[in-house]
């Protein structure tokens, strides 16, 4: 049993460390659970924090008996090396490199050691290799000339050696992104490179002379992550293409890593090898076509064979992908079609294989080239719509890949009912799935497809659809998959063309649903049926009686309650109202009315047998019809028709409530209510602002529903507790209320009269919804209230000023409170509070201006506060506030912003580089980056015209007098929170940032690099940061920036003029050029613990 005495032994550093004691105690850890556990871990963590405990790391390592005490003591050694191998003696260096060195050979050197010591050799590899980080090439000269000569010794220490180089290669051109210095990581990859040679003697001398088949593998391996960077001489000036593909692509035990080798290969760049490149190419093909003959039907050897010899199929493709996309071209210049063929006869066997991502594979290169060969096409000049403009010899290949796609096609959406928050059923649209993206780029593929021969796409797609009907090749899975790629190819057939070919489909597919037996067959038909209508509007429209019966037949499946029809059917009614409104809405000859009339007349019996999301897509898409009509009085009327049936049950229900309040706490009642104002919320997002006239009909009754809903639902959290709001009664109350938001946001959004909203109905709006969210406990505020004020906010611009100090007043500081007690409580509060606070920065930073200090404090502590967020989207969010509220500050020149900036600036800089260095913050160092290069231009461009220093707040400044004020400030600051960081290095970065503001990519690396030197005590020796090399970088790039900036007269000021440079002369970026650098980069690694807050 573990006690405090037994913590009390274990870190005493003054008696020998207990390894046995030390043993039991990692064992608790792992194995024990409870108190026990807990106290294990608390004596591991203080333990490895201790800065001796590294001085324990090789007794522990030569006395204990647990691999897992082991593996603790090599972590210990692991940070040490990390965070402080630079504060070490040179002798203690030493005297850890050749430790860790001869543990390494020891443990290698025997075969049957390294096998059982797998775990632990793995570990000793990566902290030698981290040691490399330090050491090599500047204090260890001679390691690739030491590994290559030992390696030569022992067959088991040569695999192992193999290993640490893979992973000095990875280390250096893989992962060397926020781990090491811009400056360093290019040094280590030219000494690599400078190198190699040794090494590539050692694998060419293993390949061709060693038995060991797990040296080979390892060997390979190794090569393979090279291939990427090495010199192209080495693959191509030597005989390593040939000894890959005749030694080893044949042996089963190495053709998986070969072929992956020679993927790599078929990759690189290589324009004046292109002889060799065709070599690789003919020689691979033909070995391949002795291990996998061309007759061989993969499919079913794919489903038969082990998991290494699907892996093979699998990068089989991938080298032919790879090779066709990157030197196909070759093939077709030389005169090599059949070769070519042969290449594409692989891939479409491949493709026929039922795996996903292998057929992923090969879709991503068939993607490709039928775009390469539309694009030659359309550049001869032949019409997009000509047949057979491929290749004759292409002609079999395509015709064949068609076939295959149109079998193999992929669903175009998922369409999934679900339960939401509030117990509702609704249908949810799952976007941008895997199956979607696949859907998307198989339909793209498809329609150059058949832009290249719509004949044969045609006689394809026709052929298989009379297999359905006749039965040879019928089921539900083939019709579907045939009747998703029919409708993808919408459009790309010439018109005439496309109805002929509709025809046929169209009568087939009714045939089909007349013969066809049982009720689930019947379904699949007439989903299908649906499902091709919809996707060729065209036709459509230009059939007035077709699609006459077909909205007619979409009626009569709305009632058919077989599973999927009539959400397919509601579905394909909205994609046709979609894209024939005019032709639904105008009366068509023989009639004397639009159609949309007799759907408004029928609507009661239309949507009777339907489900309530159902309704609200049928409102939805009758509202879509309206929405064409152009005339306001007509289109009132179809309105008012439209809401004929709900109205009358809202009246209805207003009526009881009226008679008696306590109807309203009816959870059917309250369902009816959030039906109806769901469908008001469909048909507004049809008709946007044609909406007011249903609107103004029910808008105060509204208000009132949702001032009574919140009372009740606020009456009961007093009387029972927060716990209350689960139930059904409340749940389905506050899902009115949110309704009731969205509804209004929706039209407000779409309204095309701003002064009219501002002055009728945001009034009794903040009376209501604002009032109400004030008064209310935290735990019944609905956070849409903070988005619609985002909306109002937003779309009223300058219109909403007089009632913006009435919104800010119901919302900011209660929200304020609710969501800065901690980083997870009420997430959509505080990601929508940001939202508002964004709308009200954008569009009404003049009412800011006109806050005091004190109250612009506020709203920019939360801003600073959303910046530190770990939240992403809060904390990208409140970037992007407080890149507007600078720039806001810095356009113009009023004493005011003058104020503030003096105020904030350097405040907001400290809050910014806390966040860059607080390692929770990860993912948003471009923003970051872009951020913080704009407050160096706004200083250096003499945007901040009022002193940032001294006691004087009105006194005025050159540009370069705040520049040496931030660069000094920043100094301190910086020394003050990492004081193991040496001042040249910091002088050296604070110069940086200010000669690269301009360009926010290079900002963003400069930021990293200084990322990766806070995680490290360097001490006196500041060899491997290149300072020196880094600040000649540095002074060119600002020597380029000054030139740039020469170009425009006047853009440097008469102190920023230099002589050499007349004005006349440059360009530049100018201020606010460069404000966003590339999308999607990380930061990955970024940070030190705890940030500027805490030292190192």
């Amino acid at each position: 049993m573990l006690t405090e005495e037994t913590a009390a032994r274990i870190l005493d550093f003054s008696q020998p460390l207990d390894i046995k004691l030390l043993d039991e105690v990692v064992t608790a850890m792992y194995k024990s659970s409870g108190n026990e556990q807990k106290l294990a871990e608390k004596i591991l963590n203080a333990l490895k924090e201790h800065p001796d405990s590294w001085t324990r790391v090789d007794s522990i390592l030569e006395f204990s008996s647990s691999q897992q005490t082991k593996y603790f003591a090599l972590q210990i050694l692991e940070v040490l090396i990390k965070t402080r191998w630079k504060v070490l003696a040179r002798p203690q260096c030493e005297g850890i490199k050749k430790y860790i060195v001869g543990l390494i050979i020891q443990t290698s050197s025997n075969p049957e050691l390294m096998e059982s010591e797998k775990t632990y050799l793995s570990k000793l590899n990566m902290i030698l290799v981290e040691i490399l980080k330090f050491e090599w090439p500047t204090n260890w000269p001679q390691f690739i000339q030491d590994i290559v000569g030992a390696s030569k010794t022992n067959e088991s220490l040569c695999q192992n050696n193999m290993i640490i180089l893979r992973l000095l290669s990875e280390e250096v051109f893989d992962f060397s992104l926020g781990q090491m210095t811009q400056t360093k990581a290019k040094h280590m990859k030219d000494s690599m490179c400078q190198e190699f040679g040794m090494i590539f003697q050692l694998c060419q001398m293993v390949l061709e002379n060693s038995q060991n088949a797990s040296l080979v593998v390892v060997t390979l391996e190794t090569l393979l992550r090279f291939m990427h960077w090495i010199p192209l001489g080495y693959i191509f000036e030597t005989n390593l293409i040939q000894s890959l593909v005749t030694r080893f692509l044949g042996v089963p035990a190495f053709r998986n890593v070969t072929l992956k080798c020679l993927a790599e290969i078929a990759g690189v760049p290589a324009r004046d090898y292109n002889d060799k490149v065709v070599e690789l190419y003919v020689i691979t093909t033909n070995k391949l076509n002795e291990m996998l003959p061309l007759s061989t039907r993969i499919r079913e050897a794919f489903d038969r064979g082990t998991t290494d010899e699907q892996n093979f199929i699998q990068i089989l493709a991938i080298f032919y992908c790879t090779f066709l996309k990157s030197h196909g071209d070759l093939l077709e210049n030389k005169v090599m079609t059949s070769k070519l063929i042969d290449a594409y006869k692989y891939l479409l066997r491949i493709s026929e294989v039922d795996d996903k991502e292998i057929f992923k594979i090969c879709l991503e290169y068939w993607n490709y080239w039928v775009c390469e060969l539309y694009t030659k096409a359309t550049l001869s000049c032949r019409s997009v719509y000509s047949p057979t403009v491929a290749k004759a010899e292409y002609e079999p290949i395509l015709s064949e890949l068609r076939t295959i796609l149109i079998s193999r096609m992929a669903r175009p959406e998922e369409v999934l009912v679900v339960e939401n928050d509030h117990g509702e059923v609704v249908r949810e649209f799952m976007k941008d799935t895997d199956s979607l993206n696949l859907y998307k780029s198989m339909r793209e593929t498809l329609v150059y497809l058949t832009h290249l021969d719509h004949e044969d796409t045609e006689k394809i797609m026709l052929q298989k659809l009379k297999n359905q009907v006749n039965g040879t090749e019928w089921s539900r899975a083939n019709l579907n998959s045939l009747c998703w790629a029919i409708g993808s190819i919408s459009g790309s057939m010439m018109e005439d063309n496309e109805r002929s070919f509709l025809v046929v489909v169209i009568r087939d597919l009714l045939g089909l649903c007349e013969h066809k037996r049982g009720k689930d067959n019947k379904a699949i038909v007439a989903s299908n049926i649906m499902y091709v209508v919809g996707q060729y509007p065209r036709f459509l429209r230009a059939h007035w009686r077709f699609l006459k019966t077909v909205v007619t037949k979409l009626f009569e499946f709305m009632h058919e309650t077989h599973e999927g029809v009539q959400d397919m059917a509601c579905d394909t009614f909205i994609k046709v109202s979609q894209k024939c409104r005019r032709q639904l809405l105008i009366p068509q000859p023989g009639a004397s009315c639009g159609f949309v009339e007799d759907i408004i007349r029928s609507a009661d019996s239309i949507i009777s047998d339907l489900q309530p999301q159902q309704v609200h897509t049928f409102y939805e898409a009758v509202a879509t019809i309206i929405s064409a009509e152009t005339d306001r009085a007509a289109q009132n009327d179809l309105v008012e028709g439209l809401f004929r049936l709900p109205n009358g049950i809202w009246d209805e229900i207003l009526m009881r409530i009226a008679a008696d309040v306590r109807v309203a706490n009816d959870v059917e009642v309250v369902k009816q209510l959030c039906n109806i104002l769901k469908t008001n919320y469909a048909a507004c997002r049809a008709l946007g602002n044609g909406y007011m006239v249903q609107l103004c009909r029910i808008y105060l009754d509204m208000l009132n529903v949702y001032k009574l809903l919140s009372e009740q639902i606020n009456g009961v959290i007093i009387a029972q507790g927060e716990q209350v709001v689960k139930q059904p009664l409340i749940r389905s109350m506050r899902a009115v209320k949110k309704t009731v938001l969205n509804l209004l946001s929706c039209w407000i959004q779409r309204s095309h009269n701003p002064i009219l909203v501002a002055n009728d109905f945001l009034p009794p709006l903040l009376e209501a919804v604002a009032t109400d969210y004030q008064q209310s406990p935290p735990i019944s505020r609905e956070p849409e209230v903070l988005t619609t004020m985002a909306t109002i906010v937003n779309r009223l611009n300058e219109n909403v000023l007089r009632s913006l100090p009435r919104i800010l007043d119901a919302v900011f500081q209660c929200t304020l409170e609710m969501i800065n007690k901690d980083l997870e409580d009420f997430p959509d509060h505080r990601t929508n509070f940001f939202i508002l606070l964004q709308s009200v920065n954008t569009n009404c930073f003049q009412a800011l201006l006109s806050l005091t200090t004190e109250k612009f404090k506020l709203i920019l502590d939360s801003v600073i506060w959303a910046i530190k967020h770990t939240m992403r989207q809060v904390s990208e969010t409140g970037l992007n506030i407080l890149h507007t509220m600078l720039l806001n500050l810095s356009v113009g020149n009023s004493p005011t912003q003058q104020h503030l900036l003096r105020c904030f600036y350097i405040e907001i800089m400290q809050h910014m580089f806390a966040v860059i260095t607080d390692r929770s913050q990860t993912g948003n160092l471009t923003l970051q980056a872009s951020l913080l290069a704009y407050m160096f231009k706004m200083v250096e461009a003499g945007q901040i015209t009022v002193a940032l220093g001294g006691d004087d707040p009105n006194l005025t400044v050159t540009a370069e007098v705040n520049v040496q004020y931030v660069h000094q400030k920043l100094l301190e600051m910086l020394k003050q929170a990492f004081p193991h960081l040496q001042e040249a290095q910091i002088v050296v970065f604070i110069k940086g940032l200010f000669a690269l503001d301009t360009d926010v990519s290079a900002f963003r690396e400069h930021l990293r690099d200084f990322l990766v030197q806070i995680r490290e005590i360097t001490g006196e020796d500041l060899s491997d940061l290149y300072l020196e090399e880094r600040e000649a970088e540095i002074a060119a790039a600002q020597l380029e920036k000054q030139k740039r900036q020469a170009e425009i007269p006047g853009l440097l000021g008469p102190a920023g003029m230099n002589d050499d440079y007349p004005a006349f002369e440059n360009s530049t970026g100018g201020i606010g050029t460069g404000m966003s650098g590339g999308v999607g980069v990380t930061a990955s690694g970024s940070g030190a613990a705890g940030g500027m807050d805490m030292a190192d």
